[in-house]
């Protein structure tokens, strides 16, 4: 059995239905790679958010969010938010800015390693991805929500393909891709 990075062939040399095929795998690596970048553009969004927000007057911002939906300050849900903006000062809205562009970074980055199939991002991705399972069961232990069901869902399914991609080992070399080399050894791509 000859396997190549998501294309195994039997003994009869026919395709294996059973294995993800290189297209599919191409496809399964952009479509996590566009999940990594949306999160890591939402996240930088945020942190942008929380730069603006230096040397405003959060509390009467609160306030104005509060009283602008009509919901009362008294209750448990707009203290709770009226609280935490009046114990966010510039210092900690600095602070979440700079580790929401560290997190952005690193997302963004995995997202474009993934797309152009780069190994180093799999192994990113997987190690990160499952630093993410055991906090998501324990939540999900704590309260069974549907949102909490589906991201460990999710995330357990991101992690179980990027592993499988790493098991199958890097991907055979193409004609397609610059700098090529043949197996005899003979360059036939762009000289580098």
């Amino acid at each position: 059995m000859i396997a190549s990075r998501g294309l195994v062939t039997g003994p009869t040399g026919g395709y294996d239905p059973v294995e993800i095929t290189p297209v599919r795998a191409r496809t399964g690596l952009r479509a996590v790679a566009v999940f990594e970048g949306v999160k890591g553009a939402l996240v930088l969004a945020a942190g942008c958010g929380a730069l603006a927000l230096v040397h405003r007057d959060l509390q009467a911002l609160a306030e104005e969010v509060v009283s602008h939906f009509h919901l009362n300050p008294a209750s448990r849900y707009p203290r709770i938010f009226l609280e935490a903006a009046d114990r966010f000062g510039d210092g900690r809205l600095r602070a979440l800015a700079a580790l929401a562009a560290a997190y952005a970074t690193i997302r963004l980055l995995e997202a474009w390693g993934l797309w152009r199939e780069r190994r180093w991002a799999e192994w990113l991705g997987a190690a990160s991805g499952g630093l993410y399972v055991p906090v998501e069961i324990y939540e999900l232990v704590r309260r069974v929500t549907s949102i909490r069901l589906l991201l460990l869902l999710g995330n357990t399914a991101v992690v179980l393909f990027l592993l499988r991609q790493l098991s199958l080992g890097p991907p055979a070399p193409s004609e397609n891709e610059p700098g090529w080399i043949q197996r005899s050894g003979s360059s036939t791509g762009s000289s580098q």
